[in-house]
């Protein structure tokens, strides 16, 4: 069975930093593009960052850019989410994602990030 667990996510103030993580069983995990989405209440589901299997290729959208990095471990089945001076539209469920999945819904339970003061 495919199982994606996130950990990591809190309340944070603006401008602090949290740091995500996803890891992944049930699959070959080195076999996937993985990705960080998230959902912010009342809206749909927005690609945040992926990275590709040997890491050679990460891909942050301009909302996030040069604040979150995303990063693996293969060793550990595990994808990182490091989200540096957030903002209170970072307010969101995060979500992990293999690259197979992106067609439907998170596979998983997501971990609420919320910035606030």
């Amino acid at each position: 069975e495919v199982q994606l667990v996130e950990s990591g996510g809190g309340l944070v103030q603006p401008g602090g930093s949290l740091r995500l993580s996803c890891v992944g069983s049930g699959f070959t995990f080195t076999s996937h593009w993985m990705y960080w989405v998230r959902q912010a209440p009342g809206k749909g589901l927005e690609r945040v960052s992926f990275i590709n299997p040997d890491s050679s290729i990460a891909f942050a959208d301009d909302s996030v850019k040069g604040r979150f990095t995303i990063s693996r471990d293969n060793a550990k089945n595990t994808v990182y989410l490091q989200m540096n001076s957030l903002r209170p539209d970072d307010t969101a469920l995060y979500y992990c994602m293999r690259d197979v999945d992106l067609v439907g819904r998170p596979l998983s339970q997501g971990t609420q990030v919320t910035v606030s003061s």
